[in-house]
């Protein structure tokens, strides 16, 4: 696994394992199972399930959750494959619930 230890990490809140980096945070704006999300660029130290197709506040989009590689809990989801041309720029991108990470190191 990967452990940057270095600032303006965002790691799993269950276990501590880092899972992505602050810089690529896309967006903040967005809404998970559990509340507020965030969109991430790229992430690490997951495990990607299965792809299901999902129907989401902004349309239908293939996903597939993601889960930490270390304890294996639910972070989010990966966006597979948007079907609305506006959406597609979520393609290969991740989303973090704001209450399954948190900030290392800040």
């Amino acid at each position: 696994m990967a452990n940057l230890g270095g600032p303006r990490v965002y790691s799993c809140s269950n276990c501590g394992n880092d899972v992505s980096l602050r810089d690529d945070i896309i967006s903040k704006a967005f809404q998970g199972r559990t509340g507020r999300a965030f969109l991430f660029s790229h992430a690490m130290n997951i495990m990607v399930g299965p792809k299901e197709d999902r129907q989401l506040t902004t349309g239908l989009h293939t996903v597939a959750d993601i889960y930490c590689r270390d304890c294996r809990e639910v972070l989010g989801w990966k966006y597979e494959r948007a079907y609305e041309e506006a959406q597609k720029y979520k393609e290969g991108k991740f989303i973090f619930e704001k209450s399954k990470i948190a900030k290392e190191n800040w």
